[in-house]
């Protein structure tokens, strides 16, 4: 059994069902979770955690309000985070040059503090999946060997 951090951002609440789906296959699974809706970077455990990071993209490539101040402190943080696991999970329209922009973003944040990936970022593009939870849960499971 492992331990999962699901930190969001989100503007409009559909990458919350996401992290919600994903969080329901984990715990299935008898993992341990936590949901992160309003990612505090201080309070979100990192020692023998895998973080699952959902993220959509706002604007012109910017990540949504709820999570700017937690990828503020990420980037100023100081530390490597060698001692954590991550995925990225990205949602957005890929009918923007920005698709996924943030998610791509957060990922090389995260890579350049040393932490480790585990999966490849994952896109949910919502104009071609019509059930954007049902597709992250079929994606979560497929790859939890590597989890």
């Amino acid at each position: 059994m492992s331990s999962f951090q699901i930190i969001v951002g989100s503007m409009l609440g559909g990458t919350e069902y996401v992290a919600e789906a994903v969080e329901e296959v984990l715990k299935e699974q008898n993992h341990s979770t936590k949901i992160h809706f309003k990612p505090n970077f201080f309070e979100i455990e990192q020692k023998d955690q895998t973080w699952v990071l959902c993220t959509s993209t706002h604007g012109a490539g910017d990540f949504p309000e709820n999570i700017e101040n937690f990828i503020h402190d990420l980037k100023a943080y100081d530390q490597s985070l060698n001692v954590l696991k991550f995925l990225v999970i990205a949602v957005g329209d890929s009918s923007y040059d920005t698709f996924c922009l943030a998610g791509k973003t957060i990922q090389n944040i995260m890579l350049d503090k040393d932490a480790n990936k585990v999966i490849d970022l994952f896109t949910i593009d919502m104009i071609d999946i019509d059930d954007p939870e049902e597709s992250a849960k079929i994606w979560i499971a497929k790859n939890l060997d590597h989890l």
